[in-house]
């Protein structure tokens, strides 16, 4: 029985085009998305939203975002499988911060730059955050997913019908 699933998932992986992988890796886009936010702070700060005492609040998602982040990644590392979008994964995540988040890590990546946005204290650097999401939905997400299917099949479609794709 289980050769059978082998089979129909080799017949299904080799049906498809071959998946590239995003040609700009997510860090990429995190540390991108913060030089963006810092010259637009500098540059056209625009209103300030938060002033300067209270812009330290900003730590919580940054920390809270890298812890989220990070779990995520020790995953990957416990189960010695890929990080790297394109490349075909060995084990699907189904735990820890995986059954809040099909994509825990550009989560945690979305509130670091929340919380940088936050310590910036004005307006524009905002405006950083939806591209970054864009992008990411994008560029990474869809290459990801196509892999996930056909490496693990109706186990993916199961665990994607159950977790949502951010939060």
């Amino acid at each position: 029985m289980k050769s059978r699933e082998n089979a129909r998932q080799t017949e299904r992986h080799a049906e498809r085009p071959r998946v590239r992988p995003p040609r700009i890796m997510p860090p990429v886009y995190l540390f991108a998305g913060i030089v963006a936010m810092a010259v637009l702070h500098w540059l056209l700060p625009g209103a300030v939203i938060l002033p300067s005492p209270w812009r330290w609040l900003g730590a919580l998602p940054l920390v809270g975002g890298l812890a989220f982040g990070l779990s995520a990644v020790r995953l990957f590392a416990k189960y010695k499988t890929t990080i790297k979008p394109g490349q075909t994964s060995s084990h699907l995540m189904t735990d820890g911060p995986f059954r809040a988040s099909r994509n825990p890590i550009y989560v945690g990546m979305t509130l670091i730059l929340a919380g940088v946005a936050m310590m910036f204290g004005s307006a524009t650097p905002w405006l950083v955050l939806p591209v970054f999401v864009w992008l990411i939905a994008r560029n990474v997400i869809p290459v990801e997913e196509a892999l996930m299917a056909d490496v693990f099949g109706a186990d993916y479609e199961q665990y994607r019908a159950r977790v949502r794709r951010w939060i």
